[in-house]
């Protein structure tokens, strides 16, 4: 049970609208509503959460839809904090040990323990590779996290006060004495070439940010600190407990919702935003903030208005195609997280960013969260988010590609587990590319806006703000500092500070 806590409301400040309900929307919702702000978020779907509702199948299996792994949960607990309020009173989580389970194509199977040392011990164990290697790899991300984290996703790369801080002087030195140059995918072989299945381990970071790990900036080397320095966590009922949490307290501190009622445009006057438009009625406001994608928040809602165009052409990340399974029977050998790796990653890689298709062997996720929450599914069984990385939708055949991928996870399974997994599926929901573009606005259906494919990325995403159009806000998985849960989370702050600075 929730404690029941009496709500101080903040004296008014200026209204703010909000643009649609996923998880950044919600957190700026809530830092608003505690500033003071009158908030009013207008969603397009009959709830909140965006890619991160849930749903539930015949036969008693419930989903999270979309993010399944959870880090930095101090970003959360900072917004209530903000609040005065104690965190564990809205929502509660675990760190997680082990956090996955790895099955390599040779037959390798590795598990990937919270604590370094043990998981380098681990390593050395079953791949060969020296432990001392790994936990000095860990070492040097968890040094360029620290060095860089809070001038590159704390604050916004587009205000030139970032610039001039020792703090930004001091993370870019940091950079080449860091083995930050190069590629991610140069920089895991410089450290573990002797054997590409740890090559290939690190490698898959890159997908937390729907990148290529042959294109990516070595920067992106640092994302396993996040779960072996700071912890990979798992929240009580799911992902979808924090939504819940961050709309609770949203509501709490007087903030509207309003479902089922699409933004049309955003109105424009003397260069200034002074309102938006549904299919309901006109709305007075002097500040809007749209966690829409960047692409349809211009093309739908600013139809009249000059579009950053280099920075909506940027390459898009790449997407997911998912099958939710019921699964009649349980597998003791995987837990929360699992990964089935292809034979080539290379070639995996081209077929997504380059050949803008589905390779024929797929690095496979399979997320059981009833391993945690068991009345997730009924006793005995399972419920299987299975995820493989995929293109943004271009146009391609998904029909073909589904059923031509549907099959290759099944191989793969069955390699793998020694099992045919088909016969133990009592009931199945499948989310493509175009399926989450129209479910999320999410332009091609782009799970994280634009890639991380080159240098200069992170410099090129849409700011947290228009340069052009005065009260004007975005937030989000397309803008600063990017997709994912946390850098969802410091989106929201970093608008919640330019709003209230």
């Amino acid at each position: 049970m929730f404690k029941k806590k009496k709500t101080t409301i903040a004296p008014s400040r200026q209204p703010v609208a909000i643009i649609g309900a996923g998880i950044a929307g919600l957190a700026t919702a809530a830092r608003l509503a505690v500033a003071g702000h009158p908030v009013t978020v207008f969603e397009a779907g009959p709830t909140f959460g965006g890619k991160m509702h849930q749903f539930a199948l015949p036969g008693g299996y419930r989903f999270d839809a979309g993010p399944s792994l959870f880090t930095l949960p101090q970003l959360v607990d900072d917004i209530f904090r903000l609040a005065h309020r104690e965190p564990a009173d809205y929502f509660r989580y675990e760190r997680l040990d082990p956090i996955t389970n790895y099955f390599f194509a040779d037959g390798t199977r590795l598990t990937a323990w919270a604590d370094a040392a043990k998981f380098a011990a681990e390593v050395e164990e079953k791949l060969g590779t020296p432990a001392a290697d790994v936990t000095q790899f860990l070492a040097r991300a968890g040094k360029a996290y620290d060095a860089t984290a809070g001038t590159f996703l704390h604050k916004s790369l587009h205000k030139a006060g970032t610039y001039f801080s020792p703090e930004t002087l001091k993370a870019v030195a940091a950079l080449p004495q860091l083995g930050l140059l190069g590629t991610m995918h140069q920089r895991h072989a410089s450290a573990f070439g002797r054997d590409p299945r740890l090559v290939q381990l690190f490698d898959r970071y890159a997908t937390y940010n729907g990148s290529d790990p042959y294109q990516a900036p070595a920067t992106l080397s640092m994302i396993p600190h996040l779960e072996h320095g700071i912890g990979a966590f798992y929240p009580e009922g799911g992902i979808y407990a924090i939504a819940e949490s961050l709309h609770r307290l949203a509501v709490e501190f007087g903030a509207k919702f309003r479902y089922n009622e699409a933004v049309e445009e955003i109105i424009i006057a003397d260069g200034r935003v002074t309102g938006l438009r549904t299919a309901q009625d006109v709305y007075d406001f002097g500040q809007v903030v749209s966690n829409m994608d960047v692409v349809p928040t211009y093309r739908r809602l600013l139809p009249r208005e000059p579009a950053p165009e280099r920075t909506l052409g940027q390459p898009r990340s790449s997407s997911a195609l998912i099958f939710y399974w019921g699964i009649r029977r349980e597998f003791t050998e995987l837990g929360l997280h699992n990964i089935f790796f292809s034979e080539d990653y290379k070639a995996e890689f081209d077929a997504i960013f380059q050949q803008k298709t589905v390779a024929d062997d797929v690095t496979v996720y399979v997320n059981i969260t009833s391993k945690k929450t068991p009345t997730d599914a009924p006793a005995g069984h399972e419920n299987w988010f299975v995820m493989v990385n995929v293109p943004h939708d271009q146009g391609q055949d998904w029909a073909a590609l589904t059923r031509q991928t549907r099959a290759a996870v099944l191989r793969k399974l069955r390699q793998a587990l020694g099992t045919d997994v088909e016969p133990f599926i009592a009931t199945e929901k499948v989310w493509t590319p175009p399926g989450i573009a129209a479910d999320t606005s999410s332009f091609g259906g782009a799970l994280y806006g634009s890639s991380s494919n080159n240098a200069l990325a992170a410099f090129l995403r849409h700011p947290n703000f228009s340069g052009r159009l005065e009260g004007l806000y975005f937030c989000g998985g397309s803008v600063h500092p990017g997709g994912g849960i946390p850098l969802c989370l410091l989106s929201a702050k970093i608008v919640a500070s330019l709003i209230d600075s």
